[in-house]
C-alpha cells in the first residue's frame, strides 16, 4: 500500500508559528547587502544601446540588465570565471536573487561579456560615475592619477622584439648584397644586359628575384664553393621571412615588444615577480583617476612609460565623461614639459612633481649642486650665471628630437674663463671652458610646477595623493586578488578593467 505524500511544514520559531512556505529570497537578504546596491545601480540606469545590440527574431534571450548584474557582483566578489558564475547563479542566493533564479549558462555569461560590452561599458561606468558624483561621493574636478602594471593572460616565453626584427633585417640584407656582390665577379658576362638592383628599399618580392637570379646564374658553376650553394638554399627563405617581419612591426605600431599570445601586450618590468628582479612580462599599462578613493576613469595603454599615457588617458577622460578635471595631482613619473605643456593648454591646474623634486626638498642637495638645472639665469641679459658668480654667454641655439619624435629647443651657454677657478673641480671637469645646454621651456614649468607644489594648497594635494590613489591598486591587486587578466585583447581586458572599476565603486558606497 502507497503511503500519501504529507506536506513539509516549516515552523518560524521567532513568533512561535508554523507556515507552510519557505521564506522568498528577498527575505535572505540583508536590506544593506553590497548585492542590493547592485541591483538598485543598474536599475537607474540607461542601457539602451546595450540592448541596441541585441537583433529581433530567434529563441528568447537573458535580459542584459540581468546578465550584467550578475558580472557586476560577481567581479565585486571576486568572482571572474564565467564557470563559476554559473555555478553561482544555482547556488549562490545572491545570485539567484539578481538574476530572477534564471541559470544561464558560461557560454552565454562569456558571449555576453566580450561581444556585448564591448562598446557599451565605458558609457554605463560614466553613468555610474555622474550618479556618485551627484550623490556626493566623488567629485570630477579634482582627481588623482597613478598607473600599475597589470599582467597579461599570455605566454611569458613567446615574444616578439623590435630590436630583433631590426637586426635580423639588416642581417639579411647585408648577407644578400654580399651574396649579389659575388655573383657579379663570378658571372660577368652573364650579367652585362642585367638591370642594377636597388639595394635601399628591400622588399620580399626584390629578394625572391635576386635570389632566383642568383640561383640560376650559380647553378652549375662548378667553380662556386659549398658554403655559398647553401647559403643560396638558405636564402631562398628569406622573402617569405621578410613578409613576416614586416607583418610583425605593423603590429608591434612603435612598441618595443608584444607577446605572440597577445599580440597587444607589451613586456614590462613588473614589480610582482617572485623573484624580486623585475623580470619582464607580457602586460598592459593600467592608468586610472581617484577621487575620495572611488575611481573616477581607467584607461589602458601599451607604453610602460607613465609619462606618455597622460595626454591619451586626460583625452579618454573627456570623450568618456563629457567634462574636464580642473585640478589633476600626479607622481613624478608624469611631470615632462609635453604634459605640462598640455594642462596649460587645457587650463588645468596640476601638481605634479618633476624628477629632481623630492631631492631637492633636502637642504644639502642645493647647497653644493653645480647641475645646470641650477644655475641662475638673467632674461635681461640672456646669461647664465655661474657657480663662482660670472656670466655665460649665449653661443648657439639647437633642437634635438626625441626617439617619440617631440622636437625640442636648447639654447647653448659658455664660461669666458675657468682658468684659475677655485670651483673648478667642483664645477665641471671639461678641459675647456664649461658649456651648458638649457631648455628654457622646460625650466619654466619646472619653476612653476615648485611653485604649485610648495603652495599651502599644493602640500594637501601632495599629501592626499598617497592615501588616495594607491589604496585603490591596492585593493584591486590583494584584495581582489586581480593581478592577472583573464581574457586577451586590449579590447576584451578593458571591459575586466571597467567591470573591475564598477565594482570597487558599488562596494565602496557600501562600505
Amino acid at each position: 500500500m502507497k503511503k500519501s505524500k504529507s506536506n513539509v511544514v516549516f515552523k518560524d520559531y521567532t513568533t512561535n508559528q508554523i507556515s507552510l512556505l519557505p521564506p522568498s529570497l528577498d527575505e535572505l537578504i540583508e536590506p544593506n547587502h553590497p548585492v542590493r546596491v547592485v541591483n538598485k545601480v543598474i536599475d537607474s540606469i540607461n542601457i539602451d544601446a546595450l540592448i541596441k545590440g541585441y537583433s529581433g527574431g530567434g529563441t528568447s534571450s537573458y535580459h542584459p540588465r540581468m546578465l550584467l548584474k550578475v558580472l557586476v557582483y560577481g567581479y565585486l566578489c571576486n568572482v571572474y570565471s564565467s564557470r563559476k558564475l554559473e555555478s553561482c547563479t544555482k547556488e549562490n542566493i545572491h545570485f539567484m536573487w539578481l538574476s530572477g533564479m534564471q541559470q544561464p549558462d558560461h557560454n552565454t555569461i562569456n558571449r555576453f561579456r566580450s561581444e556585448r560590452l564591448k562598446d557599451v561599458l565605458k558609457n554605463i561606468f560614466a553613468q555610474t560615475v555622474h550618479l556618485l558624483s551627484n550623490s556626493g561621493h566623488l567629485s570630477m574636478k579634482e582627481i588623482y592619477t597613478d598607473g600599475t602594471k597589470i599582467e597579461a593572460n599570455a605566454n611569458r616565453y613567446s615574444f616578439v622584439w623590435g630590436k630583433s626584427i631590426k637586426y635580423n633585417k639588416s642581417r639579411m640584407d647585408k648577407q644578400l648584397k654580399e651574396l649579389w656582390d659575388y655573383t657579379q665577379s663570378v658571372a660577368k658576362e652573364e650579367l652585362k644586359d642585367t638591370a642594377p638592383i636597388d639595394f635601399t628599399e628591400i622588399t620580399p618580392e626584390t629578394i625572391a628575384n635576386t635570389v632566383n637570379t642568383i640561383h640560376t646564374l650559380l647553378k652549375d658553376k662548378e667553380e662556386v664553393p659549398q658554403k655559398i650553394k647553401q647559403k643560396i638554399n638558405y636564402a631562398k627563405r628569406w622573402a617569405a621571412k621578410r613578409e613576416e617581419y614586416t607583418e610583425q612591426e605593423k603590429r608591434l605600431k612603435g612598441r618595443n615588444s608584444y607577446s605572440k599570445t597577445d599580440p597587444d601586450a607589451t613586456f614590462m618590468r613588473l614589480k610582482e615577480d617572485h623573484m624580486k628582479n623585475g623580470q619582464l612580462k607580457p602586460a598592459y599599462n593600467l592608468q586610472i583617476s581617484t577621487s575620495n578613493q572611488y575611481i573616477v576613469h581607467y584607461s589602458l595603454h601599451h607604453n610602460q612609460n607613465d609619462t606618455k599615457t597622460l595626454a591619451p588617458h586626460l583625452h579618454s577622460f573627456k570623450q568618456t565623461l563629457e567634462t574636464k578635471p580642473d585640478v589633476v595631482t600626479a607622481d613624478a613619473g608624469y611631470g615632462s614639459e609635453e604634459n605640462y605643456k598640455l594642462l596649460e593648454k587645457e587650463n588645468i591646474t596640476s601638481y605634479i612633481k618633476y624628477n629632481y623634486f623630492d631631492k631637492e626638498q633636502a637642504k644639502h642637495f642645493l647647497k653644493e649642486n653645480y647641475r645646470s638645472d641650477y644655475l641662475k639665469y638673467d632674461k635681461e641679459t640672456d646669461t647664465v650665471i655661474c657657480p663662482s658668480g660670472k656670466p655665460m654667454h649665449k653661443t648657439k641655439e639647437f633642437t634635438k628630437q626625441t626617439n617619440d619624435g617631440v622636437t625640442k629647443h636648447y639654447t647653448s651657454y659658455q664660461a669666458e674663463n675657468c682658468q684659475g677657478c677655485e670651483l673648478r673641480e667642483k664645477c665641471h671637469q671639461s678641459k675647456n671652458n664649461r658649456t651648458v645646454d638649457l631648455n628654457h621651456s622646460l625650466r619654466h614649468y619646472k619653476q612653476q610646477a615648485q611653485a604649485n607644489l610648495k603652495s599651502e594648497t599644493g602640500i594637501y594635494h601632495r599629501k592626499k595623493r598617497c592615501y588616495d590613489v594607491e589604496p585603490v591598486f591596492a585593493n584591486i591587486k590583494h584584495n581582489k586578488k586581480f593581478k592577472r587578466f583573464n581574457l586577451r585583447g586590449v579590447i576584451k581586458t578593458e571591459i575586466e578593467i571597467g567591470l573591475i572599476a564598477l565594482a570597487h565603486n558599488l562596494k565602496k558606497v557600501v562600505s
